[in-house]
Parts: structure tokens; C-alpha cells; sequence
């Protein structure tokens, strides 16, 4: 079983929702490709939960939504976390300078995510049991 988290990431939370929610179940092997084809345009991510705005696109059939995007920067930020690469998280204390000397905040919400990777189970054959005889209740009348 294999743990990785990452906080403060700069991606969008709601397209890395939904393409965790692409991947969850697979394959480390499939999952990594899937990601790579989404970066490069060839697969999508179909949008369940968060598809207010989202537009319709015909590769979505493939997975029987109607729904999809193609979320690049989510897909790599996963890509990473699969790879159980650390990334430094950038500083999310950052300032914008305004006129006459005053400073604000730059405020970014931030995304965490957090991925657990556990191994197949292997099947076990069930032993073939020996056919044994019932046995015969002697009744005493």
C-alpha cells in the first residue's frame, strides 16, 4: 500500500475532482496512460459533478456522458502524484502592489489532494473438497 499527498497545489479543484474521479479504480499502468492520452488531447475527462458551463463534446460517448473536458494541468499534477514524485508547493502568500503605497492580498484557493495506491488481490483457487458419504443415522425402534 502506497500513500501520497500534496497541498496547496495551483490547480483548479474542481477539474481535479473530476479527473481523480476518472482514474479512481484503475490501473497504475492504465491511469498513467489515460493521463498522458488527456494532456495530449486523445482521451477526455467526462464531467459528472461539476458540469455547470461545461460543454458537450462527442468523445464523451465513449464513456456514455455527454460531458468533457480535457483538463492539461489537473493531468499532469496527478501524472506527478502517481509517480510519487515531491513537488514543492509554490508560496501562496503572494501581494499585489495598488496605488499609493497600499498592499493587498492575492488570494488563490488552494488544492489538495490526497491518493492512496493499494495492490491487487490475488485470487486463490478453492481446493476441490472430496465427496464424502453421509452418513447414515441408525435409528433404534
Amino acid at each position: 500500500m502506497s500513500f501520497s499527498r500534496d497541498s496547496t497545489l495551483r490547480v483548479h479543484f474542481k477539474h481535479t475532482h473530476e479527473t481523480a474521479q476518472a482514474i479512481k479504480g484503475m490501473h497504475i499502468q492504465n491511469a498513467t496512460k489515460y493521463l498522458k492520452d488527456v494532456t495530449l488531447k486523445k482521451q477526455h475527462v467526462p464531467f459528472h459533478h461539476y458540469n455547470g458551463g461545461v460543454g458537450r463534446c462527442s468523445p464523451a460517448k465513449q464513456s456514455g456522458w455527454t460531458q468533457g473536458r480535457w483538463p492539461k494541468n489537473s493531468a499532469e499534477f496527478l501524472l506527478h502524484r502517481l509517480k510519487n514524485t515531491e513537488s514543492n508547493a509554490p508560496q501562496m502568500h503572494r501581494r499585489t502592489y495598488r496605488a499609493h503605497g497600499r498592499i493587498n492580498p492575492y488570494v488563490s484557493s488552494p488544492c489538495h489532494i490526497e491518493m492512496i495506491l493499494t495492490e491487487k488481490e490475488q485470487i486463490i483457487p478453492k481446493p476441490e473438497e472430496e465427496v464424502a458419504q453421509k452418513k447414515k443415522s441408525l435409528k433404534r425402534s
